[in-house]
């Protein structure tokens, strides 16, 4: 013990019970600490054990299980035959645990035992335990009832979480440097009163000129006399600094890999929720503010008062209970919040909150939101984080930490895992947010751009089908079209524009034009073909890429057929584009053989049609790609699922629509647009005109 550390005097109250441990060795199973425990059972004194092989303490000790264990680094328990001083022997019930330092690469053993030789009638020696505790390398120190500092050994004023360094005769108050000093005191009081020890509780110790920042495991265990009275506590300080800051980047590595798995708000706001639970919070909230629309309405529409106004919607939420008792909103309704509280001041300053001990009591914002008020009691939530969500200059919304069943309250520690959490997902938010946008701008192009109606006039029966991709890339260029012809002849179109998003859809819109403009010049379904083709080259030579040459974006493939109700002939040309389906009155299906062209923009502009002669009541089936095509499928299986959905009978084209797409997409999701078209054959007889 230290020079200047107190002595206790004669006569005073011993702090610490009797207790089963005999002994301490180290890996090379020397002993280095020796009690009155291991005296009783043995009969050796200190001096002629410390520093001495632990094996001669063994009756039988070259093939003891237990040395052998310890020597590979592993506990052990069971019964040994020990050898006394007098010579003696007698069976021992033993355990060997070993004692893991984190700020240490020593590896220490605590050897106890419950003995076959009645003990003595005697108290440990308090000189040894003191020995014991003063060449711990745990920071220990010993507060009174007063929680006023009485001892400490040299490791706890090496490493502590307070200020100066432990002092005796000072208040706990006035020695710690922690964020929150009066939930460590009302802890501490509680062990006094309880008995209840507290385990691993993280503290932050802030920077200062002359310390580092540190973090430490803290426990807290009351100590009692002889009698069983409470003559103060002790607490236990390990420095975890660096196992706690690798545990919070291991947190924060595996999270990247969890968060922002798709560019959907929803589920991007519902995986940071649940990276969250339980590792850093027992309930997580995410809630997005209207720069992020989740609704058709607007919070501003939405009823207010003056004690509550809708600020965000509940976007992501998770917690350590199934049933969500701490949650007052679900998934995609309005959050509403006193108009001054943590909540909206979180998200106009856009710095998070930190509470560690939430105050519960009169005269907090709580006073003007009594349900909340209500909640947090009952579900006994005690400490508080909200962090903002912001990313490219733009406020999302909050996010929301809190813990109920763990006890231990927030440190600093867990308010930056939290920030680098919500910064992670807020970029993945800001992403799902422009990908959204532009993606619900491409549908509402692309809707507008589509005919609201298709009629075959007296040549088909026509019926329709269009799916917009719901993956990374948007919404695609593929379109279709009915054309009336003149002589009562109808002109059928499908086609697929390269690439995704506004571009794509606004180039789809120009080309379903330029096919309507060259319909109407009675031109042959090759000519039509070739006439876009060179429309577009155009088109792309007022905008090359860096290389001069075709943008991608004005690529495409198309497919335009022309029937004749009069003669039953059909005419088809394909630009790169996948074969139609004739499904013959009899439910035969059959893919046309149409000569392969190259795509639109190519400038080739060189295509050849097939002319068939269909069956009144024929069914013909033009489609894009994203119907067929799947990663890692081959073609033709495709082509044979399709076969298959037409083939089945369905009492009219819309019902028929309807099962091919459930048929064939529900089976095997797509990440392209589909657009489906089908036209049934009809007869007219004599002249048209």
């Amino acid at each position: 013990m230290s020079a200047h550390q107190p002595v206790a005097p004669p006569g005073a109250k011993r702090v610490c019970q009797p207790v089963d441990v005999v002994a301490v060795v180290n890996a090379d199973l020397t002993v280095i600490a020796w009690t009155e425990a291991g005296r009783r059972l043995w009969g050796y004194q200190g001096a002629e054990v410390l520093n001495h092989p632990a094996r001669r303490l063994l009756a039988a000790p070259a093939d003891s299980d237990c040395l052998c264990q310890l020597a590979s680094g592993r506990p052990w328990s069971g019964t040994v035959e020990i050898r006394c001083r007098d010579g003696r022997t007698a069976l021992t019930d033993f355990r060997a645990v070993p004692l893991n330092l984190a700020h240490s690469e020593e590896k220490l053993f605590v050897w106890s035992a419950g003995s076959a030789v009645p003990p003595a009638p005697t108290r440990p020696d308090p000189s040894v335990l003191t020995a014991l505790m003063e060449r711990s390398p745990i920071g220990m120190v010993v507060w009174d009832r007063d929680l006023r500092c009485t001892w400490f050994n040299d490791s706890g004023e090496r490493e502590s979480p307070f200020r100066f360094g432990p002092e005796v005769g000072r208040h706990v108050a006035e020695l710690l440097a922690t964020d929150n000093p009066m939930f460590l005191q009302a802890v501490m009081r509680s062990v006094l009163e309880r008995g209840v020890p507290v385990l691993d509780h993280e503290l932050w110790r802030p920077a200062t000129r002359e310390k580092e920042a540190r973090v430490y495991s803290v426990s807290i265990f009351r100590l009692d006399d002889a009698d069983g009275e409470a003559v103060g506590i002790c607490t236990m300080a390990v420095n975890v600094t660096k196992s706690r800051a690798r545990g919070r980047l291991n947190m924060l590595s595996n999270a990247g890999t969890r968060i922002g798995t798709t560019l959907d708000v929803m589920k991007t706001a519902q995986e940071l929720a649940d990276a969250s639970v339980p590792g850093i919070a027992d309930y997580v909230t995410v809630d997005l503010a209207d720069v992020v629309p989740l609704g058709e309405e607007p919070l501003e529409r939405l009823n207010s008062t003056d004690t509550s106004i809708p600020v965000f919607r509940r976007a992501g939420a998770a917690s350590i209970h199934p049933d969500f008792p701490e949650s007052l909103a679900e998934i995609g309704t309005p959050v509403f919040v006193p108009p001054s509280s943590p909540f909206t001041t979180v998200l106009h300053s856009r710095k998070p909150y930190f509470e560690p001990r939430l105050d519960t009591s009169p005269g907090t914002w709580l006073d003007d939101d009594p349900t909340r008020a209500r909640v947090i009691r009952q579900t006994r939530m005690h400490t508080l984080m909200i962090v903002p969500l912001h990313a490219r200059g733009t406020m999302l919304g909050i996010a929301v930490f809190v813990r109920t069943e763990n006890p231990s309250p927030f440190t600093r520690g867990d308010l930056l895992l939290a920030e680098g959490l919500a910064d992670r997902a807020s970029l993945s938010l800001d992403n799902a947010r422009r990908y959204s946008r532009e993606r619900a701008a491409a549908l509402t192009l692309q809707r507008e751009l589509l005919p609201d109606q298709l009629w075959g006039g007296s040549a088909v029966e026509v019926a329709s089908r269009y799916l917009p991709a719901d993956t990374h890339g948007g919404v695609g260029g593929d379109w279709f079209d009915v054309i009336p012809l003149t002589g009562a002849r109808v002109a059928l179109v499908v086609g697929d524009v390269v690439g995704h998003g506004l571009n794509a859809a606004a180039t789809m819109g120009r080309l379903r034009t330029v096919v309507r403009t060259l319909a109407d010049g009675a031109l042959s379904p090759p000519e039509v073909l070739a006439g876009l083709d060179r429309l577009v080259v155009d088109m792309t030579k007022d905008h090359p890429d860096d290389t001069g040459f075709t943008s991608p974006v004005m690529g495409a493939t198309c497919v335009y057929a022309v029937y004749d109700p009069c003669t039953r002939h059909c005419t088809i040309a394909s630009a790169g584009h996948p074969p139609p389906a004739i499904v013959s009155p009899g439910g035969d299906v059959a893919f046309a053989d149409v000569p392969a062209g190259a795509p639109i923009g190519l400038g080739l502009g060189a295509y050849e049609s097939l002319d068939t002669e269909l069956a009144e009541g024929s069914l013909i089936a033009l489609y894009t790609d994203g119907l067929i095509e799947r990663r890692g499928s081959d073609i033709d299986q495709g082509l044979e699922r399709l076969r298959g959905a037409l083939a089945s009978p369905a009492p009219d084209l819309d019902s028929l629509c309807s099962a091919v797409i459930e048929t064939v997409v529900a089976r095997t999701p797509s990440d392209d647009d589909i657009a489906l078209l089908l036209a049934r054959t009809l007869v007219i007889s004599g002249d048209p005109a």
